[in-house]
C-alpha cells in the first residue's frame, strides 16, 4: 500500500509540473547529439564536445542516454524523458527501502514501521525529485543519484563490483557523484581493492577517450557561473561574483572527508547527505533541483540510519531549502537557512547518538541466525 500511495503521489506531481517543465532539457538535447556526431558534423562534437562547449556540465553517460531520446521530436522526448525520470524516483524509493530491510536484518526491526518510515520521507522526497526530473529535465542529477542509490544497495549486500561500477556510472553521469565515493569504504576492508579498480576502470574508459583526444577539453572544469546572493557561500564570506577557482576542488574535498569520516563514525548511511551537504555550501548558485540529492541523501538516511518511526530529516530538509524559496522574500536569510541546515545537519549524523550503529569499516546489519535443520526459521516480530 505503500508503494500504491507514492506512486499516485509521483503521478500527481508530474501531472502538476510537466506542462512547464524541461527548463534545462535543451543541454542534454543538444549533447545527446553532439556526443553521437560522426565525421560529417562540424568538429564540436563527439570526442570535442567538453572543449567546444565547457557550457555542458554534464557527464558523458547522461549525454549518452539523452541521445537515446533523439529520434522522437523534441517536445516528444522531453515528455518521455521526464516520464522515465519520474518512474526512476520510485525505484530509488524501493531501493532505499530494500537496503534498510537487508542491512537490518536480525535486529528485531520491525518491517512495518520500516514500511511507514519510507512511506512518510517518500512522500518528501518526491517533490524534489519532480522538481529535478521533471521541472528541470536534469537527466545528470537524476541518473547520478539513481547510480548512487544502486550503489547503496549494493553496500548492504557486500557486492564490492557492483557497488565500485555504481559509484563509477554515477561519476559518469555527474561528476559531483564523486563526494559520494567514500561508500567504497562501506565495504569489509577485504573489498576496497575490488571496488576501487571497478570504479577507477569505469570512470577512467568513460573521460579519458575526451581529455585525451582534446586537451582543450579541461576548459569545461573552469567553467564558472554567478555567485548567487542567497547562496551559502556568501555567508562563509566569499564575495567573488562568479565562481572562485579553489570552490569545485573544496566541494570535492569536504564531501570526501565529511563521508569518510561518517564511515568511520560508523555512519555510513550519512555518507550522500553529507557529500550533498558539501556542496550546497560551497556551490554559487541556488538552483532549486540541488535539493533533490540533499533530499537522497535524508531518505537514506531516515531509512538505513535511524530507527525512528517520523523521518524528520527529510521533512526539514524539504521546508528548510525548499519551502523557503516561496516563504523568504530577502536572499540573505534563505542564504542563511540553507548554511543552518547543512551546519546542523551534518553535526548531528556525525555527533549525536545513534541506536545500535554497525561496527567501523564495513556494513553491519545484523543477520538472524541460521535456522537449525528442522527448526522453523525465526521472522521479525512484526511479521
Amino acid at each position: 500500500m505503500h508503494l500504491v500511495l507514492l506512486t499516485a503521489w509521483t503521478v500527481l506531481w508530474f501531472a502538476v509540473v510537466e506542462p512547464h517543465g524541461g527548463f534545462s532539457w535543451h543541454y542534454l538535447h543538444t549533447g545527446g547529439e553532439l556526443i553521437y556526431q560522426g565525421p560529417g558534423g562540424d568538429g564540436t562534437g563527439g570526442l570535442n564536445l567538453y572543449a567546444h562547449h565547457p557550457e555542458l556540465q554534464m557527464g558523458p553517460v547522461s549525454f549518452l542516454a539523452a541521445g537515446l531520446f533523439n529520434p522522437f521530436p523534441e517536445a516528444t522526448g522531453q515528455f518521455l524523458a521526464a516520464a522515465l525520470m519520474s518512474l526512476l524516483g520510485l525505484v530509488i524509493v524501493v531501493l532505499a527501502g530494500r537496503s534498510a530491510a537487508h542491512h537490518l536484518l536480525g535486529t528485531g526491526t520491525n518491517h512495518q514501521r520500516l514500511r511507514q518510515r519510507v512511506l512518510i520521507a517518500g512522500l518528501a522526497f518526491i517533490p524534489m525529485w519532480i522538481e529535478v526530473a521533471v521541472r528541470f529535465g536534469h537527466l545528470d542529477d537524476v541518473l547520478a543519484l539513481f547510480f548512487t542509490a544502486l550503489a547503496v544497495r549494493a553496500v548492504t549486500r557486500g557486492n564490492p563490483a557492483a557497488t565500485g561500477a555504481c559509484l563509477a556510472l554515477a561519476m559518469d553521469s555527474k561528476p559531483t557523484a564523486l563526494a559520494f565515493l567514500p561508500l567504497l569504504l562501506a565495504l569489509p576492508r577485504r573489498n576496497w581493492l575490488r571496488a576501487a579498480l571497478w570504479c577507477g576502470g569505469l570512470v577512467a574508459v568513460a573521460w579519458l577517450p575526451f581529455f585525451v583526444g582534446d586537451p582543450q577539453s579541461f576548459a569545461a572544469a573552469k567553467f564558472a557561473i554567478p555567485n548567487h546572493p542567497a547562496s551559502a557561500l556568501r555567508w562563509l564570506g566569499v564575495g567573488d561574483p562568479e565562481t572562485p577557482g579553489w570552490d569545485r576542488p573544496a566541494q570535492a574535498a569536504l564531501g570526501l572527508v565529511l563521508g569518510t569520516v561518517a564511515v568511520w563514525r560508523g555512519r555510513w548511511p550519512a555518507v550522500v547527505l553529507l557529500g550533498a551537504n558539501a556542496r550546497i555550501v560551497l556551490d554559487p548558485s541556488v538552483y532549486t533541483y540541488y535539493t533533490a540529492s540533499v533530499l537522497l541523501g535524508t531518505l537514506l538516511w531516515d531509512v538505513i540510519g535511524q530507527r525512528r518511526l517520523v523521518p524528520w530529516w527529510s521533512w526539514l530538509a524539504l521546508l528548510t531549502l525548499y519551502g523557503s524559496v516561496f516563504v523568504v522574500p530577502d536572499d540573505a536569510v534563505r542564504g542563511l537557512l540553507r548554511l543552518g541546515f547543512v551546519a546542523l545537519s551534518t553535526a548531528y549524523v556525525l555527533l549525536w547518538p545513534v541506536r545500535e550503529r554497525g561496527d567501523r569499516g564495513g556494513v553491519r546489519g545484523r543477520r538472524r541466525p541460521r535456522a537449525r535443520a528442522g527448526a522453523p526459521l525465526v521472522v521479525d516480530s512484526e511479521r
